[in-house]
């Protein structure tokens, strides 16, 4: 059976004379968009009591009437168009296309929909489909770096802080307010770090609400942390610069001299001063309502200190307790001797001693290991043209709870050894200067107790000890060199062995 290709000109020849067109090019009616249902109103509607459902069968006339009455409610209405001459149509449409989000079909006006909650509040455990709730937590918070947004960020974070009791704050927070500390000029310059840090755990909060209250300083260091205050005295704080025990009476300031004291600036003083009761020194008045202070009572500065001192003491002490040469010495002796050690610290390959010099104090050490050193005699250079050179030979160690230094100090002698620090080196250090405030029972006791730091070396024991330490650095060398030449024999190593020239 043979198959015929049927043209469609010729299958359907009436078609155009009689409608006049091609079926693709008949009129297209305009595409009309879907009316957007206010959902809000639809659910109330359906809530109309008497319609049919599960529990009616059919619905009463009277919620049918109503019903009817309200369905066109369900359309949400457009927004009305606002032309402008100088808007053109496309930009109209784009506009009036655009739905609201305060119509009922996108939900609940803004008026009835609640605040954004913030990131750090936001609980994880609440379920919700509005996506502004979640962008919070994907956006990632910046900070300025401008200096005054850095300190009044600063001064808010003390401000929470500070309202937390003291024995509320916990050791993180404790931290968070000494670098805040640090952040300011003041205690930079005048308290050491490890004052301040004891002096975040006492630091109290102090609030005043009246304006033109007087606040007495002289009790105390105060900071402002919000508000204005103006000094009333000169000086109104307390610095090693100015001498206020000689003021007497206190020195008043004029109303024209009287400057205003914003967020971050001091008042008062750390260090207690002897006035009478009723002295207005270093005391200033609040210009501004509710102004908020950091407090930190002379007394609470003064206990620190103490305490500081205290816990130096008996680490100081017990150092020279761990020191077999002090073992027996008496309590007060060694309280005697503790009270002038001071504390350093040194890095490796530190020489804290010379051979053949006097020794610049005596040392305990706390922490680390030391190398003991001494000079040997040796010839050195090619056959036939060999120098005398002094080399240095290690002879030993010394390490946690040893001393040195003694009898160069005491009897003003040099040391027999170099000392160099073999790792980081924690020291507790006697100057020379400060033996004189031993009496001469405790000296005389100091120098039967020790002796010369590495003495008893001969100089035929150092040259052996010399040889030895010689010969097993030429045989390291060796081993090396002929695991190198092993290694490169039966292997292409380019810039090593036989393939150093290529």
């Amino acid at each position: 059976m043979a198959l015929v290709k049927v043209e469609k000109s010729i299958s359907k020849p009436g078609w155009v004379a009689h409608f006049g067109k091609k079926p693709k090019d008949t009129h297209k009616h305009e595409d009309i968009p879907a009316p957007t249902i206010d959902y809000e109103k639809l659910k109330m509607l359906c809530g109309i009591e008497g319609l049919k459902g599960r529990e009616d069968e059919k619905s009463s006339e009277e919620a049918h009437e109503t019903f009817m009455t309200n369905y066109k409610e369900i359309f949400a209405k457009p927004p009305s168009k606002r032309i402008f001459h100088a808007q053109s149509k496309k930009s109209v449409d784009k506009f009036s296309s655009q739905m609201s989000i305060t119509h009922n079909a996108t939900g609940k006006k803004t008026d009835d929909l609640k605040a954004v909650r913030d990131k750090k509040n936001y609980p994880i455990d609440e379920i919700t489909h509005d996506i502004r709730d979640y962008l919070p937590l994907l956006h990632k918070e910046r900070k300025s770096e401008h200096p005054e947004a850095v300190r009044a960020d600063n001064l808010n974070t003390l401000r929470k802080l500070l309202r937390k009791l003291p024995f509320e704050r916990t050791a993180s927070d404790n931290d968070k307010m000494f670098s805040i500390f640090k952040t300011f000029r003041f205690f930079n310059d005048n308290v050491p770090d490890n004052i301040l840090k004891e002096l975040c755990v006492v630091a109290l909060f102090e609030q005043w609400k009246d304006t033109d209250f007087t606040v007495f300083g002289r009790n105390g260091l105060y900071m402002v942390l919000k508000g204005s205050v103006r000094p009333l005295t000169y000086p109104h704080l307390n610095t090693p610069d100015n001498i206020v025990d000689s003021r007497s009476p206190t020195p008043l300031l004029t109303e024209e001299s009287k400057d205003v004291l914003q967020p971050g600036d001091f008042f008062g003083t750390l260090d207690k001063v002897e006035r009478k009761p009723g002295s207005r020194i270093f005391s200033v008045e609040t210009v501004e309502p509710n102004c908020e202070f950091l407090k930190i009572l002379s007394t609470d500065y003064t206990k620190v200190i103490t305490q500081i001192d205290t816990r130096g003491n008996a680490e100081k002490k017990n150092l020279l307790l761990t020191c077999g040469r002090f073992q027996g010495w008496s309590d007060q002796t060694i309280v005697q001797v503790a009270k002038l050690i001071e504390w350093v610290s040194f890095p490796p390959n530190t020489i804290l001693v010379s051979e053949g010099y006097k020794a610049p104090y005596i040392g305990f050490i706390k922490s680390g290991e030391c190398h003991v050193l001494r000079q040997v005699e040796v010839m050195k250079g090619k056959a036939g043209h060999k120098e005398k050179k002094m080399k240095h030979v290690v002879m030993g160690r010394l390490t946690v709870s040893q001393s040195f230094g003694e009898i160069s100090v005491l009897k003003d002698e040099p040391i027999t050894c170099s000392i160099v620090t073999a790792t980081n080196v924690s020291l507790g250090i006697i100057k020379p200067e400060r033996i004189q405030e031993l009496d001469d029972v405790t000296i005389q006791l100091f120098t039967q107790s020790n002796e010369p730091t590495f003495n008893s070396f001969s100089k035929d024991e150092i040259q052996d000890e010399y040889m030895n330490q010689e010969l097993k650095q030429q045989w390291n060398e060796f081993k090396h060199s002929v695991v190198v030449d092993v290694i490169n024999s039966k292997g292409i190593r380019p810039g090593y062995g036989k393939w150093a020239k290529y």
